[in-house]
């Protein structure tokens, strides 16, 4: 299977919950440059390139020696999809067979886990593959609550006997690689197909998705436990 696989990291320079994240130093390296190194490393990306609005995105792109795009104003709104930055992106970089998601957001994440996403896209034949972790709370212990806060019927009656760890295992999406073959992806208008996809798991402790500042404080402390 000599595929081609373009990798791209979406990287907008506004954030309102954790303002400029993806610029942020996390253990002496901006957020952005671990997903830089980590495609760079992996043994099967084509080509590495970097799409932001932002000009010091881009620079620090450029030092940690990835490709890069600079999106039109259009792209980087509040509104603006990250499909819509990949198709801009895909309209002026030619043609690849697949293309590789890496949210900047995914520190965690290293070439090892991007090699065995693609080992395992190779081993299923499988049109897209989407990384997940084992979810930290079983989803049956939870529902949602009127204004009220009555909790009359929360749980279902099969659960509430049950010990945790007699539940079903539930997995979540952890946002930290997409693959999809690119004909695949422009069709559906994004990663998530309705056949011949497949999950690869990933530990938790890999899975830290920076969104809020408790989150950027985690990856932090893991980061120094896994040096």
């Amino acid at each position: 299977m000599n595929k081609t696989f373009l990798l791209f990291i979406p990287a907008r320079g506004g954030s309102k919950r954790l303002p400029r994240k993806n610029l942020l130093d996390l253990c002496g390296k901006p957020l952005i440059a671990y997903s830089i190194e980590a495609a760079l490393k992996s043994k099967y990306i084509s080509k590495v390139i970097v799409s932001s609005d932002d000009e010091e995105i881009l620079n620090i792109a450029k030092e940690y020696k990835a490709d890069f795009i600079k999106r039109p104003d259009e792209l980087a709104s509040d509104t603006a999809t990250t499909f819509d930055a990949l198709k801009h992106t895909l309209k002026n970089v030619g043609k690849y067979d697949y293309v590789v998601l890496l949210q900047p957001t995914s520190p965690l994440r290293s070439e090892k886990h991007i090699n065995e996403a693609i080992e395992l896209l190779k081993e299923k034949n499988a049109d897209a593959i989407i990384s997940v972790c084992e979810m930290e709370h079983s989803p049956l212990w939870s529902n949602t609550l009127d204004e009220n806060l009555d909790m009359s019927n929360f749980l279902k009656d099969e659960v509430l006997n049950k010990r945790s760890q007699d539940l079903p295992k539930y997995y979540r999406l952890n946002g930290a690689i997409y693959i999809c073959k690119t004909e695949k992806l422009l069709e559906n208008r994004g990663f998530f197909i309705k056949e011949n996809i497949y999950a690869y798991t990933m530990d938790k402790k890999y899975s830290v998705d920076i969104d809020e500042e408790i989150d950027f404080v985690i990856a932090k402390e893991i980061k120094k436990l896994i040096k």
